[in-house]
C-alpha cells in the first residue's frame, strides 16, 4: 500500500514536467524560430515477486510471473528542429531558413552560437547583428551609403550605393547544421551551442550539400501548434489529477488498516 503513495508521487512529478514543458512552448507560440520541446518519460524498474518461469509445479512453470512497477521517471526533453511557417515582413533584414541549418552568431566572449531567428539589425558601424548586437558571422559590413540590400538564396549580401546602378557583393552568409540538432544546448535569446551530443558544426553555403535556402524579407514563425499544445496541456493536468487520486485511494485504504482496532 505504501508502494502505491510513492509511485503516484513519480506520477505527479513526471506530470509537472509535462505541464512546465507544455507551458514554455504555448509561451514561445510567437517567439521568431522558436522549436517546440516535447517531454518524454521512462518507467522505472519493476520490484520481481515472482519470475516468469518460476516452477509452480514438478511439470508446469509460470508464463508470466508477478512484477510490480515502481513508477516513472523523466527520459529527456527533445527539441522538435521541423520547419516553422515563414511570414513575409517588409525588412530587408529579416532573412529566414527553408530547410535545415542555423545562422552563426557570436558572442561577446568570442565563442560561436547558432540560431534560427533571422530578425537581423545594423549597429552603429553598419555591421549585420541580432536584436541583442550580437555579430552574424560572417562579419558583413553595410556601407553607409548603401540605398538597398540583398540577400540571395545561397546567402550572398550585395548593395546598391548611392546612385550607382549596379550592386557590390559585400559577402556571404554561411550556415552550419549539425548530425544531431537535439543534442545542441538552449542558452536563451534564440540561441543554441554545440556539445559532445550534438557534435561539431559543418558549415557550408545555402543550398548546397542538403542545406536550407534564404529568403529575405521573411522570419520563421515557431512550430509550436497552439491546438496540440492545448490538448496536452489538458492531459497532463488530467493525468496529474488521477496520480493524485491514487494518493488519496492509498491514504483511505491505510485509513482504514489504522481504524481496525479501535
Amino acid at each position: 500500500m505504501m508502494r502505491s503513495l510513492y509511485t503516484a508521487t513519480t506520477g505527479m512529478l513526471g506530470q509537472q514536467l509535462q505541464i512546465d514543458t507544455t507551458s514554455n512552448n504555448i509561451a514561445n507560440v510567437n517567439t521568431t524560430g522558436y522549436k517546440k520541446q516535447r517531454a518524454e518519460f521512462n518507467d522505472l524498474f519493476y520490484q520481481v515477486l515472482q519470475y516468469a518461469g518460476t516452477a509452480t509445479s514438478e511439470t508446469t512453470l509460470s508464463p508470466t510471473g508477478i512484477e510490480v512497477g515502481l513508477g516513472v521517471r523523466p527520459g529527456a526533453v527533445s527539441k522538435m528542429f521541423s520547419q516553422g511557417s515563414p511570414k513575409e515582413t517588409d525588412n530587408n533584414l529579416d532573412v529566414a531558413i527553408t530547410g535545415k541549418g542555423f545562422f552563426q552568431i557570436q558572442l561577446p566572449d568570442g565563442s560561436v552560437a547558432y540560431s534560427r531567428s533571422g530578425s537581423f539589425k545594423l549597429d552603429d558601424g553598419g555591421n549585420i547583428v541580432t536584436a541583442e548586437g550580437y555579430m552574424l558571422l560572417p562579419q558583413i559590413t553595410v556601407p553607409q551609403d548603401a540605398t538597398q540590400i540583398n540577400i540571395g538564396t545561397d546567402g550572398t549580401v550585395s548593395v546598391v550605393q548611392g546612385n550607382q546602378g549596379t550592386s557590390n557583393v559585400l559577402g556571404q552568409i554561411e550556415i552550419a547544421h549539425f548530425i544531431n540538432p537535439a543534442g545542441l544546448h538552449a542558452l536563451g535569446d534564440n540561441l543554441y551551442i554545440n556539445t559532445n551530443a550534438s557534435g561539431d558544426p559543418i558549415v557550408g553555403i545555402a543550398g548546397n550539400e542538403g542545406l536550407g535556402q534564404l529568403r529575405q524579407g521573411f522570419v520563421e514563425l515557431s512550430n509550436v501548434k497552439l491546438v496540440e499544445e492545448m490538448t496536452d496541456l489538458i492531459t497532463g493536468q488530467r493525468a496529474y489529477e488521477a496520480n493524485s487520486k491514487s494518493i488519496q485511494t492509498a491514504d483511505a485504504m491505510l485509513q482504514t488498516v489504522n481504524n481496525l482496532k479501535r
